[in-house]
């Protein structure tokens, strides 16, 4: 089952996404206001219930982010070996992974248009894979990693290149300009470790495939991820890790192919969905 946050007739709801439509739920759980609070009490399987047999509410729906007050998100970089491959100094795998923060309000929902700000055009996609803690963890064993994910979703960690290039030791300016990334569409329980071990992401542009690679060849693993990061912060309930992008970003063409009004970029995994966002200039 996939379950979305969206707004209906003026009205902000999460609830069950079918092939038809969504079934709202948020008004059967008011001790749950927001899709945080459902993952913070664990559930899921609760809306899975309450969404059987149920017909649909609302057929026309505008989808956002899934944790559109997600309290933290934080994103693995250079994580396959084609990437690392890209940055042509000729570094081996690095012994740690790198790690920066992002905001909710640098993301906006599926459907949506990413958003290319006026100070510079060089916005870039990047097709990733999400992971939302579910269970509370701090030095989590890389054995028991996947026993703290609550769900997956899709993500696409739009970039603007050059505000990346601004400062010596960070990325933080060039990875939040508002809407320029997008998650989605909706989160799916995790269930199986199949679910990611044998995943395989594409992102398209226009319909040509920019990116495709398989999970299972990323330099730092999720539950290496889960590991490394529970060491040095408490993972909570809602926390969002962004896992990494494989090779193919605009950025690594010659000339770089960046993002413009009227594109449209595709990220896709069997299993969790596809994230369709638009392009348009900020108004």
């Amino acid at each position: 089952m996939k379950f979305a946050s969206y707004t209906a007739d003026g009205a902000a709801h999460y609830g069950a996404i079918t092939d038809t439509g969504a079934i709202a739920l948020s008004p059967d759980f008011p001790q749950w206001p927001t899709m945080l609070e459902v993952i913070r009490a664990g559930g899921l399987p609760a809306l899975a219930a309450a969404a059987e047999g149920r017909a649909v509410t609302h057929t026309d729906i505008t989808y956002d982010i899934p944790i559109p007050n997600a309290p933290r998100i934080l994103c693995v970089g250079v994580n396959f070996p084609d990437r690392n491959a890209e940055y042509k100094d000729g570094s081996a795998q690095p012994k740690h992974m790198s790690l920066f923060p992002r905001f909710a309000s640098g993301f906006t929902g599926h459907g949506q248009n990413l958003i290319r700000p006026p100070e510079n055009e060089t916005l870039d996609y990047e097709g990733e894979v999400a992971i939302v803690i579910g269970k509370t963890g701090r030095r989590i064993s890389q054995d028991d990693a996947y026993d703290h994910i609550a769900a997956l979703t899709l993500c696409n960690e739009g970039t603007i290149r050059d505000w990346v290039r601004h400062a010596k030791f960070n990325v933080t300016q060039g990875k939040n300009w508002d809407r320029s990334g997008a998650i989605g569409p909706w989160l799916v329980p995790f269930t199986d470790a199949a679910q990611l071990d044998d995943a395989r992401i594409i992102t398209r542009v226009n319909g040509e495939v920019r990116q495709d690679d398989t999970l299972n060849r990323m330099m730092f693993p999720i539950r290496e991820e889960i590991a490394y990061i529970s060491t040095f912060m408490t993972l909570q309930p809602g926390d969002i890790i962004v896992t990494g992008t494989p090779t193919g970003a605009g950025a690594r063409f010659d000339p770089p192919r960046y993002l413009k009004p009227g594109d449209v970029v595709e990220v896709e995994v069997d299993g969790i969905g596809l994230l369709r966002n638009g392009v348009e200039d900020e108004a």
